[in-house]
């Protein structure tokens, strides 16, 4: 069996970084999720509508409950925590797109009352490690609402480079959407990791 076949993502929880832990979501964490999943404002260009409690504890018993990811097609989701307070500030998500050419993709969503911190970079960052260093992938895209301007400059601090610029190629929540698309590879991020040879 190659390596390739018998790549698997188990991390170790919490995740670390700087001034973050990624863990596993629990039904703890039912209310500091709905205060910001439940917010319009929040859901306006990702791919959920506004949350009610009851389908923030259904997310929880099915697709959130997955702490590895084993094959193509799944999702691994994260509460990013604020390792001083251990205030849920925000989640993350790793999507392993494809085994034969190591793809992957990530999405994160923070609080707004926790917005200027740098969180969601930093969470993000750590996800990417995750996906490159563990799962062994090769790229990782992020795909965003061009009306999102927040969420793209996250993608631009993680070094993600601007790919595509899909003009009006998703009817999203009633409205023409124009999607941005951004990617990194591994050895890109790998270049750019602190301590990295320059």
């Amino acid at each position: 069996m190659s390596v390739l076949q018998r790549s698997a993502l188990h991390p170790v929880y919490p995740v670390r970084t700087e001034r973050l832990l990624l863990r596993p979501l629990s039904t703890d964490d039912v209310e500091a999720l709905f205060a910001y999943r439940s917010r319009p404002d929040v859901c306006r260009y990702v791919p959920f509508e506004p949350m009610t409690r009851k389908v923030i504890k259904e997310r929880l018993a099915t697709q959130w409950a997955n702490t590895e990811l084993t094959d193509e097609g799944q999702a691994l989701t994260l509460g990013i925590e604020v390792a001083g307070t251990g205030q849920l500030v925000g989640d993350v998500v790793l999507f392993w797109h494809s085994r034969e050419h190591r793809g992957g993709e990530i999405g994160y969503v923070v609080h707004p009352d926790f917005s200027g911190h740098g969180y969601a970079t930093e969470a993000a960052h750590g996800l990417l490690r995750l996906g490159f260093d563990q799962l062994g992938l090769h790229r990782v895209v992020a795909r965003i609402d061009e009306r999102n301007e927040p969420s793209a400059k996250v993608a631009r601090r993680l070094g993600m480079r601007q790919e595509a610029r899909l003009v009006h190629n998703e009817l999203f929540k009633g409205e023409w959407s124009t999607e941005l698309d951004f990617a990194i590879l591994r050895d890109e991020f790998l270049r750019s990791a602190p301590g990295a040879a320059s």
